[in-house]
C-alpha cells in the first residue's frame, strides 16, 4: 500500500502545475477594473469616495514604484553597456544612426496624424453644445508657457542636467541620459585595474533592479485593474458618444501606422512586426491600461536584449527614444490639432499645415512618459499656431481614452528601433533572437 501510495504521490508531483501567466493576470485584472468602473459610475455617490481613497491610491502606487527603478536601471545599464562592450566612434554613430530614425519616424507620424484628420474630418459638424467640458485652465497656462520656451536650444539646453541628482530625483531621462553617456565614455578610458571593479558593482546594480522589477511587476495586475476602474468610473460610455469619430479616427490611424509604417520598417530589416507584438504583449496591456510607457520601461529593454540586440544599444535607444520616439503622441498632434480648427470652422491650408508640421517636428521631443502630459503638449502646439485653445476643454475628459492607443504604440515603436538599429550596425544576433522565440514558444506549450 505504502508503495503504491508513494508511486501516486511521485506521478502528483511530476504533473505540470498550473500556472497562469503575467499575461493573463493582467487581462484579467483589465477586465475587472473596467467592470468595477463600469458598476461606479452608475453610482456618483460612492463613486468619488472608492476612486479617490482606494483605486486611485491602488494605481499611483504601481507607477510609482515602478518610476523608482527606472533611473536607477537606465544609468546602470547604460552605462555598462557603453563602458563595457562600447566605444566613442561607435557610440557616435548609433547616436546619429538612432536620431536620424526616430526624426524619419515621428515625422511620418505627424503627416500620418495630419492626412487621417484632413481625409476624415473629425471635427467637422460636431456640435460643441452637446459636448462636455473640462476645466483645463493649469494645462492652458502650462501649454502657453511651453509654446514660447519649448525651441530647439531649449531642447538642447534640457539636456545638459546643471545637477544630475536632481534630475534623477525628478526622473528626467534626457539629463540622466547625456550623463550616463559622459560617466560611461569617461569609464572607459581609465586603467583596467579602476575601471573593472566600478563595472563589476554597477552590472550587479542592474542585474539587481532587474529582479526588483520582477517582483514589483507581480503588483501589475491590482494596479491596473485600479487605473482603469477609475478611468471607466469618471468618463463612463455616454460622454464618449459625442467624439467617437474622434477616437475612432484616432485609433484608425494608430493601428494604420503599428501595421503598415511600422510592419513595413520591420520587413525590410527582417523582422515580423506581429512576432514582436507576441513577444511585447503584457508590456503593450500594461502601458495600455496604465497610460504611462515608463511603467515597461526596464521589461522592454530586457526583452530586447534577449530577442538579440545588443546591450550597448538596447540601454541606450530604448530610453532615448521615450523622449525622441513618441509615434502616438506625434500621430495624436496632427488629429488633435486639426480636430480644435475644424470645431470652430477654421481653415488650414497646407502652407498652415506645413508650418504646422514644422511646428509638432519640435514639440513632439522632450514629453515625459507620465499620463496626460501630450496634452500640454497639443495645448504648447495649438498656442504656437494661434488655434483656440478652448477647444481642448471638449475633448479633456475623453483625452485618457485616446491616451491609451498613443502610449500602446509608443511602446511598439521604441520595442522595434533597437532591433532596427542593431540590424542596422550589423550586430543583432541572429541565433539569439531565434534561441529567445523558440524559449516562448515552448512556455506557452
Amino acid at each position: 500500500m505504502r508503495a503504491v501510495a508513494n508511486q501516486n504521490m511521485d506521478a502528483a508531483s511530476q504533473r505540470p502545475k498550473l500556472r497562469i501567466g503575467l499575461a493573463f493576470q493582467i487581462a484579467l485584472g483589465l477586465a475587472i477594473g473596467i467592470l468595477i468602473g463600469f458598476v461606479l459610475h452608475h453610482y456618483p455617490e460612492a463613486r468619488a469616495d472608492i476612486a479617490a481613497d482606494y483605486l486611485q491610491p491602488a494605481g499611483d502606487l504601481f507607477i510609482k514604484v515602478i518610476k523608482m527603478i527606472v533611473v536607477p536601471i537606465v544609468f546602470t545599464s547604460m552605462v555598462v553597456g557603453i563602458a563595457g562592450v562600447g566605444d566613442a566612434k561607435a557610440l557616435g554613430r548609433i547616436g546619429f544612426k538612432t536620431l536620424l530614425y526616430f526624426e524619419v519616424v515621428t515625422t511620418i507620424a505627424i503627416v500620418i496624424g495630419l492626412a487621417f484628420g484632413n481625409l476624415f474630418q473629425p471635427g467637422a459638424g460636431t456640435d460643441i453644445s452637446q459636448l462636455g467640458k473640462v476645466d483645463i485652465s493649469k494645462l492652458q497656462s502650462a501649454g502657453e508657457s511651453m509654446s514660447g520656451h519649448h525651441g530647439f536650444m531649449q531642447l538642447v539646453l534640457g539636456i545638459v542636467p546643471d545637477n544630475i541628482f536632481a534630475s534623477m530625483a525628478r526622473g528626467d531621462l534626457l539629463p540622466v541620459i547625456f550623463f550616463s553617456v559622459l560617466f560611461g565614455l569617461g569609464l572607459q578610458s581609465v586603467s583596467p585595474e579602476l575601471r573593472q571593479p566600478v563595472l563589476a558593482t554597477l552590472r550587479g546594480v542592474s542585474d539587481t533592479m532587474f529582479k526588483v522589477t520582477n517582483m514589483v511587476m507581480r503588483y501589475a495586475p491590482i494596479g491596473v485593474a485600479a487605473l482603469i476602474a477609475v478611468t471607466v468610473a469618471n468618463f463612463g460610455f455616454g460622454s464618449l458618444l459625442p467624439l467617437l469619430k474622434l477616437v475612432a479616427v484616432t485609433y484608425g490611424a494608430i493601428v494604420l501606422f503599428a501595421v503598415g509604417v511600422l510592419g513595413m520598417t520591420a520587413g525590410i530589416f527582417g523582422f515580423n512586426i506581429f512576432t514582436l507584438l507576441k513577444v511585447i504583449k503584457d508590456e503593450l496591456v500594461i502601458a495600455f491600461s496604465t497610460c504611462s510607457s515608463a511603467t515597461v520601461l526596464p521589461q522592454l529593454m530586457k526583452k530586447m536584449e534577449d530577442y538579440g540586440a545588443p546591450k550597448a544599444i538596447t540601454t541606450f535607444v530604448v530610453p532615448t527614444g521615450y523622449t525622441f520616439n513618441l509615434d502616438g503622441a506625434s500621430i495624436y498632434l496632427g488629429i488633435g490639432a486639426l480636430f480644435v480648427a475644424q470645431l470652430y470652422d477654421i481653415h488650414l491650408g497646407l502652407q498652415e499645415q506645413i508650418l504646422l508640421t514644422l511646428t509638432m517636428v519640435v514639440t513632439s521631443k522632450g514629453a515625459a512618459g507620465v499620463p496626460g502630459f501630450m496634452f500640454v503638449i497639443l495645448l504648447a502646439t495649438l498656442a504656437s499656431a494661434g488655434l483656440p485653445l478652448e477647444g481642448l476643454a471638449f475633448i479633456a475628459g475623453i483625452d485618457r481614452i485616446m491616451d491609451m492607443g498613443r502610449t500602446a504604440l509608443n511602446v511598439v515603436g521604441n520595442a522595434l528601433a533597437p532591433l532596427i538599429i542593431a540590424k542596422w550596425e550589423g550586430q543583432y544576433d541572429e541565433v539569439k533572437g531565434r534561441m529567445y522565440l523558440a524559449s516562448l514558444e515552448e512556455a506557452r506549450k
